[in-house]
């Protein structure tokens, strides 16, 4: 049985609608910064490549994107000497500690 070109054509289109949001360059949903319970930034769609400044006072951050962050002590996602990133699943919201320091930046990480 052949299919009619109507058909056909919007199959193609459905397929490559659901390629190209498989391909995007942007987290879906928000993150929330705060510093003692005041919002000081939210950042909506942010980009999924690249290092993310956050406020210093960033005491902090809450992940409702669709991806999981790693946060950094530093304002350039490094790992200081005898440090390491926190990682922070979807949904989560995770708080800077005095022994670790205030948040500085974040990126997404590879799934």
């Amino acid at each position: 049985m052949r299919a009619s070109r109507p058909l056909a054509a919007l199959t193609g289109f459905a397929l490559l609608g659901i390629a190209l949001t498989a391909c995007q360059d942007q987290a879906s949903g928000q993150i929330v910064v705060r510093n003692n319970g005041r919002v000081v930034q939210t950042l909506t769609n942010p980009s999924v490549k690249g290092c993310h400044w956050l406020p210093r006072s960033a005491t902090h951050v809450t992940n409702q994107t669709q991806s999981s962050l790693r946060l950094y002590t530093t304002p350039n996602c490094t790992v200081p000497a005898g440090g390491a990133y926190n990682f922070l699943d979807i949904g989560a919201t995770d708080q800077a500690v005095r022994a670790t320091g205030l948040w500085n930046s974040f990126d997404f990480a590879p799934e």
